[in-house]
């Protein structure tokens, strides 16, 4: 046994159907494509993939469509056209949830390659204000590339560490999407067993995370909302860095209906009990949703009369 599938032991108590979830980390993702309407209406967009060979289905994301077969050998033009952005469908679930609009100032703490920055932007309907920050150069520069292609002009790109990131704005919603250990991604080989899209490194994440997560609610203006997410199961990654802020700041977490079906956030885990409100966090399983494994939890900054907007 892997030592992924180790630790997975240590969250059977908590994942629902967890045989189903050892059977579906055997298999493939499915491809999804979201809709830019910045540069293309719906319909539009659809019509180019039908005459393009793509067969698709409509989700229950209005602007993301499922892919069911497309001739992988020739390049799409939708996409270089901006009409198209790669985006799994739990990756559009935090954008979902901090539900960003026209008019307001928005940042993307970790917003590198692009896919919710862009996305924010597109629910913003290109009006506004967002920062799309990175730390790494390297990335910045996909991300400039996608901002581009996808016809965006609302939006500042930043490079610095998001722990120590200094902006003269207060946000109205800021996401900090973290670097994690990827668990939602893993898969299996079939054939070999060996385990796929493992993240690699001995970084300390955890602190990172909470150093994010800190900076990231200290630039909330008074009603603001904040949206932390991550792409893991991990618990020390996700309802522990959480608790961390609630420890820290005077933070309240809010509801979240999502789309698909997801689980509420862990309260207790092993020996540490968590706040009560954690349980308001979502947790998204592979198995449950045909997509990559996320966690989101939206978190709201109280203003002065003790409310949120």
């Amino acid at each position: 046994m892997t030592p992924f599938l180790d630790l997975l032991e240590d969250y059977r108590d908590f994942i629902p159907d967890f045989p189903h979830l050892l059977e579906h980390l055997k298999k493939p993702f499915p491809a999804y494509f979201r809709i830019n309407t910045i540069k293309v209406k719906p319909s539009e967009a659809r019509s180019l993939l039908q005459e393009e060979g793509v067969a698709f289905r409509d989700t229950v994301i209005p602007e993301l469509v499922k892919v069911i077969s497309h001739d992988h050998k020739r390049p799409l033009l939708s996409y270089h056209l901006g009409h198209i952005y790669p985006q799994a469908l739990s990756s559009c679930l935090p954008v979902l949830a901090l539900s960003p609009k026209a008019g307001e100032i928005v940042l993307d703490l970790c917003a590198a390659p692009g896919g919710k920055a862009t996305h924010m932007a597109q629910k913003m309907q290109d009006e506004g204000f967002l920062v799309a920050n990175d730390r790494k150069r390297g990335r910045i520069t996909s991300l400039l590339s996608n901002i581009k292609r996808l016809g965006i002009t609302n939006t500042l790109v930043t490079q610095g560490r998001g722990e120590h990131l200094a902006l003269p704005y207060q946000f109205d919603k800021i996401l900090v999407d973290a670097p994690c250990s990827g668990q939602g991604r893993y898969r299996i080989d079939p054939v070999t067993g060996a385990l796929k899209h493992v993240v690699k490194g001995k970084t300390n994440l955890p602190a990172i995370q909470k150093a994010l997560i800190k900076r990231a609610f200290d630039m909330l203006r008074p009603g603001g909302r904040l949206v932390y997410s991550t792409c893991t199961l991990n618990v020390e990654e996700n309802e522990e860095v959480v608790q961390f802020l609630l420890n820290r700041r005077r933070a309240n977490l809010a509801g979240f209906d999502p789309p698909v079906e997801s689980s509420p956030g862990i309260t207790a885990f092993k020996e540490k009990k968590y706040d009560r409100q954690i349980g308001l966090a979502r947790r998204f399983y592979p198995h449950k949703i045909d997509s990559v494994g996320f966690f989101v939890a939206k978190i709201v900054k109280p203003g002065p009369d003790g409310t949120a907007s």
